[in-house]
């Protein structure tokens, strides 16, 4: 998958007039949606050409490969790699205007910054909202995630609930099926001698060395030494969190991506029903990107699936403490891409500073 600016990316050979046409013939194309035809190319900011080297000029970046013909229009439309090319060398990402930064900062301050998913999923909506794309965006994994503190909270004499919080505001709550009755004296106690030996780990040293931890930390109160044992023998599946994580995805309005006209048609617009409903691929797909500190972009035939052969996405990585997670927006491959990487890019940096401790 190919990152933004990428300097070893093709299209260096193009000529100055086939910059300026393949720029025009893309701005023109995402904001109207039809094919950019020469004439309308050839009165573009500072073309300086006539209609006819602008139709020469097309030709040539179609046999190159950045443009194609529709059938029954004498217009050329962008393929992949002309949107390729325009993202790394040719945009300029827009300043976040005073409306879109309120209206982010705004939605961002109704969820809090204490409880991250419910944080994540008010910047999907969002997200959704001021782009007029598909917000999206996935927890952190949790494979290398500190336990911050345990907590047992009894629901019945024969049922309680374990609240493992993560640091970096994560809290994943699970239940416990006890064949004994424990008092809550007993709870508190047990509680308390947990988070002594557990606090401040790794889930996978928790994992492993559970037994070897948790060996002789009751003091004899009536009930603990069963309670323990349960625990014990259960600890690794409690801790296993990754397995949860796995379909964690948020998404924002498909409304607002449904209006848009590439999805006019029934099959299109089945297509992006099929995706929004495949959770488990999308969750795969934005969880496992890597940015490296950068924000990502893949179009179209970049994706590594074909679900997404028609859609651009472009994300970024959000932190919370130790955690990192993936948010962003998809969308088809026709998008104002400037507006778009500026939104997002903001939008990353907002959540981050919205979950420091």
């Amino acid at each position: 998958m190919a990152e933004m600016n990428d300097p070893d990316l093709a299209g260096a050979e193009l000529s100055d007039r086939e910059r300026k046409v393949l720029e025009a013939v893309v701005r023109t194309y995402v904001d109207t949606a039809e094919p950019a035809g020469s004439r309308t190319v050839s009165r573009a900011e500072g073309m300086g050409v006539s209609a006819a080297t602008v139709r020469n000029t097309m030709s040539d970046l179609e046999e190159k490969g950045y443009l194609f013909h529709p059938h029954a229009s004498a217009g050329r439309v962008p393929t992949d790699l002309a949107y390729r090319f325009f993202v790394d060398r040719l945009m300029e990402p827009m300043k976040l205007t005073d409306h879109d930064r309120t209206s982010l900062e705004r939605e961002l301050d109704l969820a809090g910054s204490s409880a991250m998913e419910r944080l994540v999923r008010h910047a999907t909506r969002a997200l959704s909202l001021l782009t007029n794309e598909l917000g999206v965006a996935v927890a952190p994994r949790l494979d290398e995630a500190i336990l911050e503190r345990l907590e047992f909270i009894q629901v019945s004499t024969s049922k309680v609930v374990l609240v493992a919080s993560i640091r970096g505001g994560v809290v994943r709550t699970v239940y416990v099926d006890l064949p004994v009755q424990v008092p809550q004296e007993t709870l508190i106690t047990v509680t308390l001698a947990l988070n002594e030996r557990l606090a401040g780990l790794s889930l996978p040293e928790i994992r492993r060395t559970l037994p070897e931890r948790l060996r002789d930390s009751h003091d004899g109160t009536v009930g603990a030494a069963e309670f323990l044992n349960i625990f014990m023998q259960s600890g690794p599946e409690l801790f296993d969190l990754h397995d949860l994580d796995s379909t964690k995805i948020h998404l924002g309005h498909a409304s607002v991506l449904a209006a848009q006209p590439e999805f006019e048609s029934g099959d299109r617009l089945k297509s992006l029903i099929a995706l929004t409903e495949s959770r488990d691929l999308l969750a795969q797909t934005v969880g496992s990107r890597e940015h490296r500190g950068r924000l990502m972009i893949t179009i179209g035939g970049e994706n590594d699936t074909s679900e997404l052969a028609d859609f651009t996405l472009v994300t970024a990585e959000y932190r919370a403490g130790d955690l990192s997670g993936v948010i962003g927006v998809i969308g088809p491959t026709r998008m104002p891409y400037e507006k778009i990487v500026t939104i997002v890019d903001y939008t990353s940096t907002l959540v981050t500073r919205m979950l420091q401790p």
